[in-house]
C-alpha cells in the first residue's frame, strides 16, 4: 500500500485529523513520501499542545502506540526506513533550517511548523535580552523590604520581591496559597517607593475569571499593607485580560498593540502565567516597549496552556532557589537571607531571576486537599489512596458503580448549586447571585459522553427542574431560563466580554431577561442574550476553563476510562481549584493511572535558553 493509503487508516482509527493529512499532502505532494508523513506527525503533534516534534527519539515503535504498531510498521516502510532523517527532510524546498521562509523549520534534531518556530524564537531571545539586573539604592531597598516583610523575616516571599526588584524579567514560581499576590502586592508597593518617577504599571491575566480574582486579592492587599497616598495613587487596582490589554481587533485574529504600535507602560505583571500559550507569550512580548520590566507569577506544576506551548514551564524547569554566587551575595544584602548556592558550572543564570514559593499558607498539614496536591505533585499514588480513605474531613473519591452512583453525583451537583438559586429566587441583588455561584463548581476531564460537561449539563439542569430550583421549558429551543450560568467560549471585543467569563441568566427592573456578568474591575454589566458571543451551559466545565479560578466546593468528576488527556497535571489542578471541600468521583484505578502519567510537552525552548546560558 502507498503511504496516502496507510496515512487514510491511521486517520480511520483517530490517530491523525483529516486535516493533518491535507497539511501534509499540500506540503509534500506524493513523490515525497517521508516529507508527507512528517508533515502530518508535527500537523498532530501542534494539535495535541506540542511546539514541535523531535526526530532524535523517533522510532517506528513510537509513531503510534500500542494495537497500532502493525500500522507503524507498514508505514516506516513505505517511506524507506532511512536513518539519515534531516538530511532527506532539508533537501525537500518545503524544509528549511530557519535562515529562509518555509513551512517546516528543521532546527536541533525538532521539526517545527514555521510560525511556532519563529514563536520561539521571539521568546528565547528576549529572556536572554532582558536577563539583566539593575543598579538599585541597597541600603534603601533593604528598609523597604524589612517594613513590608519584617526585619527578621527570612522566607521565600522577601526573597521573591528582592528577585523582581533587581531584574528586568523575574518569575515566581508557587503553589495554591504560597502568597504570590500578597507578594506582589508588597513588590509594586516598593517598585512605585524605589521609583524616581511614576511608572505607568499593568496588571494582566490570561481568563476574565482569573482577572477579576487578581483585582480583588490585590485590593484586599493593599489596604493591609497601610501604604502611603503616593503609593495607593500609583497602585495598580484593576487586572485586565490579555485580550484587553493588547486591544484585539475586531473580527481579525490582530491586536491593536505590536512591535510597530507597543504599549505604553512601564512594569507589566502576568498572572496565571502556566495558561498562556507560545504564540499569545510571544505576541505579549513583541508588543512591550524596550525598556518595560515584567514579572511572570504562575505554578509550574499547573496544566499547561490548552493551545500549544508550555512556556511557563518550559521557564521553570531547573528552578530550585540556587543562586549563584554574586546573586546569593546580593540577595543576602537586600534581605538577610542566606542562600544556597551553586558551583558556577551547574548553575545556569536564568535561575537568578526565578524565585520559587514552596510554603502554603492556605492548607495546613491538617487539610486533606493540600496533603493531596503535594502527593499527586510528587506522583506519590500510595500516599493519595492514604490520604483518600484517612482522616481528613475536607476530601473525599467515590466511585461511580451503577445508574443509583450516578443519579447520586447528579443529585450532589444540583444541591451544591441550591444556595445561588435560593439567593436569586429571594431576590438578591446580582452581586451577590454571582459571588455565590462562584463558591460551587462541577469540574470535568472531557466534554463529551457519561462524564463529561455537555451530558452533566443537561442532568444538573433536569434534576434543578425536578427540585423546583429553575423553570426551564419543556421544549429543546427554549434553551433560556433564570439562573442559567453560561461561560463565554469566545473573545468579543466589542461586548467587552471574553473567553471563560461566566454570567447567569436574570431579570432586570423591567421584567427583561439578561446575562449578568461581574467584570475584572468589580462592576456588574447585563448583556441581552441574543447578542451575547458563543457560550455554553456552566454548571459542570472542564478543569481546564476553571483555571484561575478557586471555589470553596469543588466536585472533580474522571471519566471511567483510561484516557490520554488524564494526566498528573490536570488532576493537580483540579484539587487546587478547591479552597475547602473537594470531592472526586472516581474509580480508584482510574485516579491512579492519571497521577502515574506526567505528561512533558515537546518544545525547543528550555534547550534554547539554557544552552545559552550555560556558564562554561
Amino acid at each position: 500500500m502507498i503511504l496516502s493509503e496507510l496515512l487514510y487508516i491511521a486517520q480511520k482509527r483517530g490517530l491523525l485529523h483529516p486535516l493533518d493529512l491535507h497539511f501534509a499532502r499540500v506540503i509534500s505532494g506524493e513523490d515525497a513520501p517521508l516529507l508527507m508523513f512528517f508533515a502530518a506527525l508535527v500537523s498532530r503533534n501542534t494539535r495535541e499542545g506540542h511546539v514541535c516534534l523531535l526526530l532524535d527519539k523517533l522510532r517506528f515503535e513510537v509513531f503510534f502506540s500500542g494495537m497500532h504498531q502493525d500500522l507503524a510498521q507498514m508505514i516506516w516502510m513505505s517511506v524507506g526506513a532511512p536513518e539519515n532523517i534531516t538530511d532527506i527532510l532539508l533537501k525537500h524546498s518545503a524544509v528549511s533550517d530557519g535562515k529562509l521562509p518555509a513551512p517546516l523549520v528543521l532546527d536541533r534534531e525538532r521539526l517545527y511548523l514555521y510560525r511556532m518556530w519563529c514563536n520561539e524564537i521571539v521568546i528565547a531571545k528576549f529572556i536572554q535580552d532582558k536577563n539583566s539586573s539593575f543598579s538599585i539604592d541597597e541600603r534603601k531597598t533593604r528598609k523597604i523590604l524589612d517594613r513590608y516583610f519584617g526585619q527578621d523575616a527570612c522566607d521565600l516571599q522577601k526573597i521573591s520581591a528582592a528577585v523582581a526588584l533587581t531584574r528586568q524579567i523575574a518569575i515566581i514560581s508557587g503553589g495554591p496559597g504560597t502568597g504570590k499576590t500578597t507578594t506582589v502586592a508588597k513588590f509594586l508597593a516598593s517598585f512605585i517607593e524605589l521609583s524616581l518617577k511614576p511608572q505607568c504599571i499593568k496588571v494582566v491575566s490570561p481568563t476574565g475569571k482569573s482577572a477579576l480574582k487578581l483585582s480583588e486579592a490585590l485590593g484586599n492587599a493593599i489596604k493591609r499593607l497601610k501604604a502611603s497616598d503616593y503609593i495607593l495613587s500609583s497602585f495598580p487596582r484593576d487586572a485586565v485580560t490579555l485580550h484587553r490589554l493588547l486591544d484585539i481587533i475586531p473580527n481579525s485574529q490582530y491586536f491593536r498593540f505590536s512591535a510597530e504600535n507597543p504599549l505604553r507602560l512601564d512594569l507589566l505583571v502576568i498572572d496565571e502565567a502556566s495558561m498562556i500559550d507560545l504564540s499569545m507569550m510571544s505576541r505579549l512580548i513583541t508588543a512591550l516597549p524596550h525598556h518595560a520590566r515584567v514579572l511572570l507569577l504562575g505554578d509550574r506544576d499547573q496544566l499547561t496552556s490548552i493551545e500549544a506551548g508550555s512556556v511557563f514551564s518550559d521557564l521553570c524547569c531547573h528552578a530550585e532557589n540556587y543562586y549563584s554566587s554574586t546573586r546569593a551575595e546580593q540577595l543576602f544584602r537586600l534581605t538577610g537571607c542566606k542562600l544556597s548556592k551553586q558551583v558556577a558550572k551547574q548553575n545556569n543564570l536564568i535561575g537568578d531571576m526565578i524565585c520559587v514559593l514552596t510554603k502554603s499558607y492556605r492548607f495546613k498539614r491538617s487539610s486533606g486537599i493540600g496533603q493531596l496536591a503535594l502527593a499527586v505533585n510528587n506522583g506519590q499514588v500510595q500516599c493519595t489512596e492514604k490520604i483518600l480513605n484517612g482522616t481528613f474531613s475536607d476530601v473525599c473519591r467515590i466511585a461511580i458503580r451503577c445508574k443509583t452512583d450516578y443519579k447520586r453525583l447528579i443529585e450532589s451537583c444540583a444541591d451544591g448549586y441550591r444556595t445561588y438559586l435560593s439567593l436569586l429566587h429571594a431576590g438578591a441583588k446580582p452581586y451577590q447571585v454571582l459571588t455565590a455561584f462562584r463558591c460551587f463548581q462541577v469540574l470535568c476531564a472531557v466534554h463529551n459522553g457519561l462524564f463529561g460537561v455537555i451530558e452533566l449539563n443537561k442532568h444538573i439542569e433536569n434534576m434543578l427542574r425536578q427540585v423546583g430550583l429553575i423553570s426551564k421549558g419543556p421544549s429543546v429551543i427554549q434553551e433560556w431560563y433564570i439562573g442559567r450560568p453560561v461561560m463565554i467560549m469566545s473573545n468579543d471585543q466589542d461586548m467587552k466580554l471574553f473567553n471563560g467569563e461566566v454570567g447567569i441568566a436574570m431579570e432586570d427592573y423591567d421584567h427583561e431577561m439578561k446575562v449578568w456578568f461581574l467584570l475584572s474591575d468589580g462592576s456588574i454589566t447585563a448583556v441581552q442574550t441574543c447578542f451575547l458571543p458563543s457560550h455554553d451551559t456552566a454548571f459542570a466545565m472542564t478543569i481546564h476553563k476553571s483555571q484561575g479560578s478557586e471555589f470553596d466546593h469543588a466536585i472533580v468528576i474522571l471519566p471511567n476510562q483510561i484516557i490520554p488527556v488524564l494526566t498528573r497535571q490536570l488532576v493537580y489542578t483540579a484539587i487546587t481549584r478547591a479552597k475547602r471541600k473537594l470531592t472526586i468521583y472516581s474509580k480508584k484505578l482510574i485516579f491512579e493511572s492519571a497521577v502515574r502519567s506526567c505528561v512533558s510537552r515537546q518544545s525547543g525552548l528550555r534547550d534554547r535558553i539554557f544552552s545559552s546560558f550555560k556558564i562554561e
